[in-house]
């Protein structure tokens, strides 16, 4: 389950934490209020390619988090697992990316640092939009 979501310097947003409680959560606003600016932090966290273009103007980097707790027994600790990424069933699971206005972008797995492959891969199991 999606319990945060972090962003930095993405586009028109300069900083927006996020936390998500249990049940449904419906985005909803005005035609240009951001919905689909979140929607993109949230891909580039999870794995989705990552352009320039994302970054704030102005801005140097931009950055996002993405907060899951998974249940104990679900099968994204067994990928951790397999791709040799540290993790402790009892904690948040946490997805990050970074993105320097020149392009170039860093992935990171509860601060270890990884591939957009696998951020992709575990976006996958975790996440459906």
């Amino acid at each position: 389950m999606l319990i945060g979501l972090w962003i930095r310097d993405v586009v028109l947003i300069e900083a927006l934490d996020l936390s998500i409680g249990p049940g449904l959560t419906a985005l909803t606003g005005e035609t240009g209020a951001g919905k689909s600016i979140i929607l993109d932090a949230l891909g580039l966290a999870t794995g989705a390619r990552a352009e320039a273009g994302l970054v704030r103007q102005g801005s140097s980097q931009a950055a996002v988090s993405a907060v899951f707790a998974p249940a104990p027994e679900h099968p994204v600790w067994d990928i951790l697992e397999e791709k040799g990424i540290s993790y402790a069933r009892d904690e948040d699971l946490v997805l990050r990316r970074t993105l320097s206005a020149d392009g170039r972008s860093r992935a990171f797995v509860n601060d270890q640092a990884t591939s957009a492959t696998v951020l992709r891969e575990l976006g996958e199991m975790l996440l459906e939009v």
